[in-house]
């Protein structure tokens, strides 16, 4: 069995020194045009410096009208490019593999933040989002696309698609907010189409040494349990992708459907073949003996959320000790600003139940 500090290899793009990634954070910590920000810079680059093999930003949106949340990190506009260059080049002299997460929220774009109504496969009377047309749906393949090689052309080593959480990829494979008629609605073929589409747009369009990845969620928002692993094994077996990133929500719980119930939620997916593909997965892996009982199931790598914003240094301080206690929350305020938190993070941080003291 893999230790969390061996390296791993991947089909294409550089190694990561230990098997540690970041995961890509919401923060609302960068400018109102999408533009990186010096305190963006310094909570990613804090955590290349503590030792993550792979750095990943949060979701960067590929559209304006994408934006999920205030702050949010855009790659939609060549004018994102100065910041991301500035970013990649840091997190690649830390010795950490660089990675973009291409994003777009869809129905789930609030309305006054993007100054219309948000937009979704099909209408949603609750959302007030409008159905995508066909030629707007090839438009959003298109600027994933765009967004991967404006990554590339600013030094990123690979993105990952946000295809998790109800974000708009995921919207079109969920036959709850997908009901098109045409080739992107209907049989679970046409609603995966766009997100094949997409990685084999990048493919083509970016250098054959270009990592790419996904990341997929295995239930809610209209997700079936069955269908996700089916075309997870696809989308691992196709050649194509090199990392599949499955967010857990918990990496120890059951599924949520009855009829899967009796087994962990990680087993559906440890099982599917993975062709050359590497597999990971994210979901309240906190302390490293947790991180080492996930790393024990069969999966390649692991990712830490909060673990990594509670320790930038996480990956260093297991190195040193690898049965060191992380702090308990709640944290105070400034814990978490010496930790590379700037005051908007800390302040959204603190619309999570007993993260920060006070």
């Amino acid at each position: 069995m893999p230790s969390l500090l061996d390296p791993l290899s991947f089909t294409r793009g550089p190694d990561m020194k230990n098997r540690f990634m970041l995961a890509p954070l919401t923060n609302c910590q960068s400018h109102e045009d999408g533009v990186l920000s010096d305190d963006e810079y310094h909570w990613l680059t804090l955590r290349a410096k503590g030792g993550f093999g792979l750095t990943m930003t949060c979701a960067a949106h590929v559209q304006a009208n994408g934006q999920g949340f205030p702050g949010q990190l855009g790659i939609w506009s060549d004018h994102h490019h100065e910041g991301l260059a500035r970013l990649a080049t840091k997190i690649k002299s830390e010795g950490s593999v660089s990675i973009v997460q291409l994003h777009h929220a869809g129905m789930r774009s609030p309305a006054d933040l993007i100054g219309e109504a948000p937009v979704c496969p099909s209408a949603d009377s609750e959302t007030g989002a409008r159905a995508l047309t066909t030629a707007e749906v090839k438009d959003l393949v298109e600027d994933f696309i765009k967004g991967a090689e404006r990554a590339e052309k600013a030094g990123f080593e690979g993105v990952e698609l946000h295809g998790a959480h109800g974000y708009i990829l995921c919207q079109f494979c969920s036959e709850e907010t997908n009901q098109r008629t045409d080739e992107y609605g209907g049989s679970a073929e046409n609603r995966w189409r766009i997100v094949f589409e997409i990685i084999e747009g990048i493919r083509a369009r970016c250098d054959s040494n270009f990592m790419l990845g996904i990341r997929l969620s295995p239930e809610r928002f209209g997700l079936k349990l069955t269908e996700v692993a089916s075309m997870a094994e696809r989308l691992m077996q196709s050649g194509q992708l090199d990392f599949l990133d499955m967010s857990l929500w918990d990496s120890f719980k059951e599924p949520t459907e009855e009829e899967h119930k009796g087994r962990p939620l990680i087993d559906f997916f440890t099982e599917l073949k993975r062709g050359d593909t590497r597999l990971g997965v994210a979901g309240k892996i906190r302390t490293p003996q947790e991180a080492e009982k996930v790393l024990a199931t069969g999966i390649d790598w692991i990712m830490l959320g909060r673990a990594a914003i509670l320790h930038h240094d996480f990956p260093e301080r297991y190195a040193q000790d690898n049965s060191f206690v992380p702090v308990g929350l709640p944290v105070t305020s400034q814990y978490l600003k010496d930790e590379g938190l700037s005051d908007t993070f800390v302040t959204y941080m603190d619309n999570w139940p007993g993260f920060v003291e006070g």
